[in-house]
């Protein structure tokens, strides 16, 4: 591997962020009240990720020659929310990151050092009525290239039964990138996110959640630390959601299934499907295992592993002649995914609550159901563990 020019940026990691932050999110409950108590909670999230070579890895199986740390994220977050008037309520969260390693300028080879601190504050206000609820949040990020603001408002209905719950929210999310590198030219990428979803209760065991979502983007949507990378300044996309809670009266255990389908005007199509079960056991512990498969095709401007870059790894391929987009962003290429998580639940007593959780993490090429993964890109893997601790008053 060769190490280029040094960074100050986690411009992918908060690029990435940002658009989840900017989708309202539709909680899978039908029966939303005013919360009596206050709660402080605080979650700390270790993340590194690297390219799998020789050795065993945990998930597949798969032999391969090595492997290289990249990526290293250490987060902190303190989150509280409080109730107000018996009608309100008003919930705040702090998260401090940071960043080190490096992220590859194209495909999986030539590696830029990076460094970076990330401090992000969000709140929202939720108002709630016998049937219903209306949210409004506000979001500020900020990095040392990266600013991102994000507005919100969201609005439940349930019948009067209480069997069904109908909600619709939007979002606004703007951000303005400012690389530490020549020629320090300025970004900005603007996004509008609406969601519509229907939770309904089947049986007293059963809850189902249908989720619609759309997106529009207008803006600077190429990572500026890359080598030949070139995207459109539009990107709207679609996503379908469903989800499926069972619980089983016989082990006091919850099924929970989900089904996500996602696509771009990038040409990138996508499937997530994702299983966990939650099992409460004895004296306040709960276990909750976790199945992901992930699955993508790669965008219309995907420029694969060429020749050059095979012979040469400190070589970029070169983009197609006349090509107007293009990218060697590996993150754009066809590939799938698994992951194995596992999360720990104790409760310590009336009040306090902590929580691990684990996860394992590997992409190859050849995994995608499109069935035309980058041959020349290699496996890619990462790890996480997240520790929380909570309390009530």
């Amino acid at each position: 591997m060769v190490s280029c020019s040094k960074t100050k940026s986690t411009i992918l990691g908060t690029a990435l962020l940002s658009a989840a932050m900017a989708l309202p999110s539709v909680q899978f409950a039908y029966a939303e009240a005013a919360p009596d108590e206050s709660v402080v909670s605080f979650k700390y999230l270790h993340y590194q990720d690297s390219q799998i070579g020789d050795g065993v890895n945990s998930i597949s199986g798969a032999s391969s020659a090595g492997s290289s740390s990249r990526m290293g994220v250490n987060a902190y977050s303190v989150k509280a929310v409080v109730p107000v008037a018996g009608v309100w309520s008003l919930g705040t969260s702090f998260t401090s990151d940071s960043v080190s390693g490096a992220s590859p300028m194209y495909h999986s080879s030539g590696l830029t050092k990076m460094t970076d601190l990330r401090r992000a504050i969000d709140v929202e206000l939720t108002r709630y009525f016998s049937s219903g609820t209306l949210s409004f949040g506000s979001g500020y990020s900020k990095e040392s290239d990266y600013l991102s603001r994000t507005f919100s408002l969201q609005g439940s209905l349930s019948t009067d039964d209480k069997n069904s719950t109908f909600t619709l929210g939007g979002s606004m999310n703007r951000d303005d990138i400012n690389p530490v590198i020549p020629p320090y030219t300025e970004y900005k990428k603007k996004i509008y996110s609406g969601i519509f979803g229907i939770t309904r209760i089947l049986s007293k065991g059963d809850i189902v959640q249908l989720n619609l979502g759309y997106s529009n983007g207008n803006g600077d949507f190429s990572d500026p630390y890359k080598v030949n990378d070139h995207r459109p300044t539009k990107r709207n996309n679609t996503t379908i959601l469903t989800r499926w809670n069972h619980h089983f009266d016989w082990t006091d255990g919850t099924a929970r299934l989900s089904y996500r389908y996602y696509s771009d005007t990038f040409g990138i199509r996508a499937h997530t499907l994702e299983g966990e079960y939650v099992q409460p056991l004895l004296n306040g512990w709960t276990v909750a295992p976790l199945l992901r498969l992930y699955s993508q095709r790669e965008a219309d401007f995907y420029v694969a592993v060429g020749t050059v870059e095979k012979a040469d790894p400190t070589q970029p391929t070169p983009p197609p002649a006349g090509a107007v987009h293009y990218s060697e962003d590996q993150r754009m290429s066809a590939f799938g995914a698994i992951t194995l998580g596992l999360k720990v639940t104790k409760q310590l007593s009336r009040d306090w609550m902590a929580d691990v959780k684990y996860e394992e993490y590997e992409q190859r090429s050849k995994w995608s159901v499109y069935g035309n993964g980058d041959s020349g890109l290699a496996p890619f893997g990462a790890r996480s563990i997240q520790v929380g601790l909570s309390k009530k008053f």
